[in-house]
């Protein structure tokens, strides 16, 4: 049932899942003993039945996982208690995410271990759900009415998990037309407008202060990437790796340029700002940079196993200095990914 270890020389393996019953004997007990873990996050005993409900509701055949059909399937179960766990009762959110974490680092954590920030969207046909609006869907590629959610994973050679979550809101929920919408669903008056990558900083704070999970690797893509508040929090992180997405539109140079300070007066006042010398370089893109890269430059890797074989990019890395508003900002090391054929890019 679970995949095989991937040898030396062939990293990528697409692992067997040939199930058999046995396989799945006991796996009831299983669910039952992982439940029970979370015991302490209810006030009251009562509230577990429909929390244990909703876990095996959740590992079902059932096409449609929500309330009415997993309460239906499920032995004894009750469309309204549901209804009311999921909307009425509070439990211990913090200690439900601090038992998690206890679990994944016990079960997979590792000093080397990888935290990856992403976003993803899920299709409503309503609009009285919390944070819905007409957004990007990234599951359909097109804009559509749906909510999105940031999300934080712990990966290891050992295994992966979801290990925190932001629900997104979008600006228009915090104007005047949504403020019904606001009261319905319950959402905090205090609660501030966040972009996507203050949510994912803000769950790398919070991972890095609680220290259970052990990593050394955080990830995402561009759209994190370019936010100066997502790397404001990996700069945060002392000891720690940060591998982020870039556009190819990118500005960079080379070779750090050279700056001086230029005094001035304002409104009375000596003031001295910073600038490049006149005799500095324009920054480039990155994709003209990578244009200028020799041949001997690139390396080929085998990323992933595909249906049709290997899938293999080239890649290349370069000491850069990052523009940022007509300076030269932070000194990274940028790795450059490119198709293969007659027109890589």
């Amino acid at each position: 049932m679970l995949p095989r270890c991937r040898p030396a020389g062939e990293p990528f393996v697409i692992p067997p899942f040939d199930v058999q019953v046995s396989d799945v004997e006991g796996f009831m007990d299983e669910v039952q003993t992982f439940q029970s873990v979370f015991h302490d996050c209810f006030a009251r005993s009562e509230t577990r039945a429909p929390f244990w409900d909703d876990m095996v509701g959740q590992y079902s055949p059932l096409a449609r996982k929500s309330i009415e059909p997993i309460a239906l399937a499920v032995e004894g179960g009750c469309i309204r208690s549901r209804q009311r766990f999921l909307s009425e009762t509070v439990w211990e959110q913090e200690q439900m995410r601090w038992n998690d974490h206890q679990l994944v680092a016990d079960e997979f954590g590792e000093p080397d271990g990888v935290l990856m920030f992403d976003e993803s969207a899920f299709v409503k046909k309503g609009k009285d759900a919390a944070g819905v609006a007409r957004q990007y869907c990234g599951t359909l590629g097109k804009v559509e009415n749906c909510q999105v959610g940031v999300f934080a994973g712990d990966a290891s050679r050992q295994g992966y998990g979801l290990v925190d979550q932001r629900l997104f809101l979008p600006e228009v929920w915090f104007g005047p037309l949504y403020a019904a919408r606001r009261v319905k669903c319950q959402v905090p008056d205090d609660l501030p407008l966040q972009t996507k990558p203050q949510l994912a900083a803000e769950m790398l704070q919070r991972i890095r202060q609680e220290g259970i999970l052990p990593f050394r690797y955080s990830v995402a893509d561009s759209g994190y990437g370019n936010s100066p508040a997502f790397l404001a929090a990996l700069d945060a992180g002392v000891g720690t790796t940060a591998l982020v997405g870039v556009s190819s539109e990118t500005r960079c140079w080379p070779q750090r340029p050279t700056t001086q300070e230029k005094a001035y007066r304002y409104k009375g006042e000596e003031r001295a700002k910073r600038q490049l010398l006149p005799t500095a370089l324009s920054p480039q893109s990155v994709a003209a940079l990578a244009a200028t890269l020799p041949a001997w430059q690139w390396y080929r890797r085998t990323v992933s196993e595909g249906t049709k074989g290997p899938i293999e990019y080239d890649f290349a890395r370069h000491r850069v200095t990052v523009w940022k508003d007509g300076l030269p900002e932070r000194t990274v090391w940028l790795v450059i990914k490119r198709t293969r054929g007659p027109e890589p890019t």
